[in-house]
């Protein structure tokens, strides 16, 4: 009889020549189980999604809730569908005022072409700022704006008119002109490592856009929804976006992502033509029930995401001493655990996950492996983690 594995070999089109390969037949909480039984520990979070764990209860009941209802009724937009509205206004409610109409789409990359587009419309600008070592997503708009000349060679041709920007990097930002439409930035870069913006650096590019009528745009799709130790990433510093795209963590494991800025921006996408943006699956109203039900969860005191910067500084504290360990990036509970050489850090992927513990590299810093547990991670797990870790590193280094 053949395998699930086989069949993932087989017939299921791979992103990498090298998957990880390992099979789950359940999870729960920060824990995910093999077929054999096998318990591993998520030091993921399927890459900052599933922050509140694995089947929260919340979310799975909403999920339930609304299949007993309907599921996808017409294209987005077009109708007036409660999960959807509830969860508009729930995020305009936890939002700066300007931040105030939602744009449901299926994912992080589509929130970004997204934005791109509404951008350029508003703007009537062509030119297009991104950041080196930047990761947006892969689908041809997003992908256009990766940092990473690499990775993206064999695509080309990509968007025109683009240039990028070395994060943190002050002198650069006078590249931006009256005839750039945006600048898209992560204010925390998570796939280069976890570089976190110097003092004042987000401000001053605040200040810059402010001055050249340029939009500001946030891509908080991995370090929003609390990862950071904020609700929102971009909560750490005094420069508010213009547009903030969001996905990931947004549906507590469903798919669903969002572009959003003022009412009086986004209306630019409805004449002139109409339908400046269009999406069948957008906002889909069991995912909508989800990232409602996450929302509420993540919004309710004790808010389980101010958790992440205590939790966050005792791996770093725990780690940090360790031989193999170069060096420690960090924001909240998203950590960059950086190892001596790309070899190294495959070789101690394998012996993590040996110990039963799930992570993985980062796109722009392959010498380094990522930490981002569930935020309800415990304590107490917490404490069996971190020894498992050492446990593993230690043994590798021997």
């Amino acid at each position: 009889m053949i395998t699930n594995r086989q069949i993932f070999f087989q017939h299921l089109a791979l992103p990498s020549q090298i998957p990880i390969g390992l099979e789950i037949e359940r999870a729960e909480g920060i824990y995910m189980y093999s077929p054999d039984g096998k318990r591993y520990i998520d030091l993921v979070s399927g890459v900052c999604v599933s922050n509140l764990g694995h089947r929260h209860p919340a979310i799975v009941e909403a999920v339930k809730k609304q299949l007993d209802s309907y599921m996808h009724l017409m294209v987005y937009g077009e109708f007036i569908q409660s999960p959807q509205v509830k969860l508009a206004s729930k995020l305009a409610e936890v939002l700066p005022k300007h931040l105030n109409s939602v744009y449901l789409v299926n994912s992080g990359s589509e929130a970004v072409d997204g934005a791109l587009k509404l951008a350029k419309r508003v703007t009537g600008r062509t030119e297009l700022i991104g950041f080196y070592n930047s990761y947006h997503g892969g689908t041809h708009g997003a992908f256009s704006l990766l940092g990473n000349e690499s990775i993206k060679y064999a695509y080309r041709p990509l968007l025109p008119d683009i240039r990028f920007l070395r994060f943190n990097q002050f002198d650069d930002l006078q590249l931006i002109s009256e005839r750039t439409a945006a600048v898209l930035v992560e204010p925390v870069q998570a796939e280069a490592g976890v570089i976190v913006p110097e003092a004042g650096f987000l401000e001053e590019l605040r200040q810059k856009c402010n001055a050249t009528g340029t939009l500001l745009i946030y891509d908080e799709i991995q370090v929003g929804f609390g990862r950071t130790g904020k609700l929102f990433c971009f909560e750490h510093f005094q420069a508010e976006p213009d547009i903030l795209c969001l996905a990931k963590a947004m549906g507590g494991g469903m798919p669903i992502g969002a572009f959003i800025a003022s009412k009086e921006i986004m209306l630019s996408l409805t004449e002139n033509p109409d339908f400046g943006h269009i999406t069948t699956f957008g906002g889909h109203p069991v995912s909508a029930a989800a990232a409602l039900a996450n929302l509420k969860v993540l919004t309710t005191p004790p808010e389980i995401w101010k958790n992440a910067e205590l939790i966050g500084k005792k791996f770093e504290d725990a780690l940090s001493s360790l031989s193999m360990v170069k060096k420690i990036r960090r924001k909240g509970l998203l950590l960059s655990i950086e190892l001596d050489s790309i070899e190294t850090n495959q070789r101690a992927m394998k012996n993590l996950l040996q110990f039963g513990l799930v992570t993985d590299p980062f796109f722009f810093m392959p010498q380094a492996f990522r930490i981002a547990p569930p935020l309800t991670i415990t304590e107490e797990e917490t404490e069996t983690t971190i020894l498992l870790v050492r446990e593993a590193l230690n043994q590798l280094s021997k």
